[in-house]
């Protein structure tokens, strides 16, 4: 016999993501502060339990034609396969091609939120992308294809009644297909994703979100495969001479 319950330590993980979100949500008052703080929260959850061949960042993320997305909180990226990742005084700049998944990181959810996620992920998404040929033993394989990029949103809790019923729904609705979001987390609530197959949202209400929400991530990220090999050489015109 043992005393170990795996079902309390998947809860425990998702209680601890609750309780210090909404201790951030509700002890910090400037809003600076307690948006860094709810961010380092989902960051510590990601870098934590993501397998080690992705890491997680707050970034900027530039592309081999010199441009640059919006300062995003939460970045999923490959650091196995992908070199060139510039850090200078706390500021971190990631190139577009090591790029999984993005996430804008909100204390409470509304439809403002969700359109502002969907311009962050945006201007991730439209970014260019290199791919080159893979060489082996044998020969060269050719060109991966790029790999999809995931775009969130993660928050504690909502400003909608129902907290993630239809209006919900409406909102995550106006996304192109640059913008869309394909999952989420409101810790509070549940969490939602984008069914890929019949490319209509599900929500997933109760529960302990924060973990399910993790899980689910991983299950996307695996369905992904790796990023594509990064043309290094398209990022050299920009070298000074």
């Amino acid at each position: 016999m043992t005393d170990w319950s795996l079902s309390q330590l998947l809860a425990g993980l998702h209680d601890d993501i609750q309780q210090r979100l909404e201790i951030v949500r509700k002890s910090l008052g400037h809003p600076v502060t307690k948006g860094d703080a709810s961010e380092k929260v989902w960051l510590e959850l990601l870098q934590t339990y993501l397998p080690h061949r992705y890491q997680a960042e707050k970034a900027h993320i530039v592309d081999s034609n010199g441009v640059f997305s919006d300062q995003i909180d939460v970045v999923v990226f490959d650091r196995q396969y992908s070199p060139f990742i510039f850090r200078y005084e706390g500021q971190t700049v990631i190139p577009a091609e090591s790029v999984y998944a993005v996430f804008e990181a909100k204390q409470t959810i509304n439809a403002s939120q969700v359109t502002y996620a969907m311009k962050k992920v945006a201007s991730v998404r439209r970014l260019h992308r290199t791919s080159l040929p893979i060489p082996y033993a044998k020969g060269t394989y050719p060109a991966k294809p790029l790999i999809p990029i995931y775009g969130g949103v993660l928050a504690f809790e909502s400003d909608w009644t129902p907290s993630l019923g239809q209006p919900l729904l409406d909102a995550l609705g106006e996304g192109e297909d640059d913008s869309r979001l394909d999952l989420g987390c409101i810790a509070a609530h549940g969490y939602f994703d984008l069914n890929q197959n019949s490319r209509r949202y599900e929500i997933h209400a109760g529960g302990k979100s924060a973990t399910a929400f993790l899980f689910k991530l991983i299950s996307q990220l695996q369905f992904s495969g790796t990023v594509p090999m990064i043309d290094i050489q398209a990022y050299s015109k920009w070298l000074l001479p």
